[in-house]
């Protein structure tokens, strides 16, 4: 039975920051303005066995995978994830850290900050051009990861 005194707080999904480390320097450091972050999910495989001559099939957890994480912004003259993406073309192998950060309903505090480690530019989408459009040009660039941890 719910306690009638207690309330969960909610938070909005537009108020969230996106840091990753080495685009200026070697801190991480919070990037550009994004209208999307997803993909941050993670799965665990099943393994199924017998023990025996048991009639049931047991589970157990195998190999956990995490998805790529895909950024989306209003396009804009910067071009530091560009000059990421491209050292990544260039066979540079060049991986990174960051988190997604959600903030309370002020803008001002942190309510949890997802992590991921071990990332790297798998995919650039170039911004789809038409002039029968109004709308703003979005870029898309995946994130492939290696793990995702909420901190």
């Amino acid at each position: 039975m719910a306690n009638p005194g207690i309330t969960e707080e909610l938070y909005a999904a537009f108020n969230f920051l996106l840091e990753i480390e080495g685009i200026v320097g070697d801190t991480a450091v919070v990037v550009g303005g994004f209208k999307s972050v997803s993909g941050m999910d993670s799965e665990t495989e099943i393994i199924e066995f017998k023990q025996g001559n048991d009639i049931r099939v047991r589970k157990k957890p195998g190999r956990t995978t995490y998805s790529n994480i895909v950024l989306e912004r209003g396009y804009t003259a910067t071009d530091d994830l560009w000059e990421w993406r491209k050292s990544i073309e260039e066979g540079n192998i060049d991986r990174r850290s960051g988190a997604v950060i959600i903030l309370d309903h002020d803008g001002d505090g942190e309510v949890a900050r997802y992590e991921f480690f071990e990332g790297w530019p798998c995919k650039w989408y170039v911004p789809e051009m038409s002039a029968d459009q109004s709308g703003m040009a979005i870029e898309k660039i995946e994130i492939a990861v290696e793990q995702v941890k909420r901190s």
